[in-house]
Formats: structure tokens, C-alpha cells, sequence
């Protein structure tokens, strides 16, 4: 929609007559959408989809079936943005290396190091589940192992 009318020559009659039905047209439309629609609408970027935040697998009853499905959606789309996560951060460690040639060794460690950290923490989450993980099965593998550095210590930096 043009911020302005077109920039017509009113010399003519057809010009004018043109110019005049132009605005009997568009200035109520424009003033409709400059001082309600625009102030009303809220701005989101265009390729970010928000979910809701739906209850985790030990917030739902045992026989809550709708629940245990949503539950199990929300896990799997976690574990797909991890899973993305680790993968950008494999690709900014790998094009590092790549371009950084002769030293990369020392320029890339930071990347390496993050990368590692982020990789045991997907471990630690995800590791060990299968290709047919659900959340309660997450659920029970972060009890056991939380009852497992209770008993014995931490297995990691990441969970001191």
C-alpha cells in the first residue's frame, strides 16, 4: 500500500477526476490501518514459530493419555533444536578449521571447547535413549542418574 497518492499531474480533468476518486478510496483505508490495525498488532519475526510451553512428563497424571502425547511432542521438538544446536556448532568448528588452516589449531580451540561441552550435554539428555525415545524414558534415565551422583558424585562439570 503507497505511502503517498501517485504523483499525478491535476492539469487535465481525467487526471483530476482520477486523483479525487484515488483518495475517496485509499485515505480511509490508510487512516483505518495507520491508527487501528498497526497499533494493535503485535510484531513477529516471520520464520519463528513460538510454541506453548506444555506440562513436562512428571507434571502429568499416569493415566492422563493427552497429556503423556503432548508431553512426548514437546520432548521431541526439544530434542530436535538440540540436536540442530550441536550441529551449528559442529559446522562453525569444522568451517573454522577449514579456514583457518595453519593455526587453527589454537584459533579454534575456544569453538572445540564449546562444542565439546554442548555435545556432553546432549549426552547427558538424550544419550543412550535409542532412535524410539520418549520423554518418560528421559525422565527415568535423569532419576537414575541423579540417584546415581547422589550415591556416588558428580560425573561431570556439568552437573556440580
Amino acid at each position: 500500500m503507497p505511502e503517498k497518492p501517485p504523483q499525478i499531474n491535476p492539469d487535465s480533468a481525467y487526471n483530476a477526476i482520477f486523483l479525487s476518486l484515488y483518495n475517496l478510496i485509499d485515505a480511509p483505508v490508510t487512516w483505518f490501518r495507520k491508527t487501528v490495525v498497526e497499533p494493535n498488532q503485535k510484531q513477529y519475526p516471520w520464520y519463528h514459530r513460538s510454541y506453548c510451553r506444555v506440562p513436562t512428563i512428571d507434571q502429568c497424571y499416569s493415566d492422563d493419555v493427552v497429556c503423556d502425547f503432548e508431553a512426548n511432542q514437546q520432548f521431541k521438538r526439544d530434542r530436535l533444536v538440540d540436536c540442530e544446536i550441536l550441529s551449528i556448532l559442529r559446522q562453525r568448528f569444522e568451517d573454522c578449521m577449514m579456514y583457518e588452516q595453519p593455526d587453527s589449531a589454537t584459533v579454534c580451540k575456544p569453538l572445540l571447547d564449546k562444542y565439546r561441552d554442548a555435545e556432553e550435554a546432549w549426552f547427558i539428555k538424550y544419550g543412550d535413549l535409542g532412535a524410539y525415545a520418549d520423554a518418560k524414558k528421559a525422565y527415568m534415565k535423569q532419576k537414575h542418574r541423579m540417584i546415581w551422583e547422589r550415591r556416588h558424585g558428580p560425573l561431570s562439570d556439568l552437573t556440580k
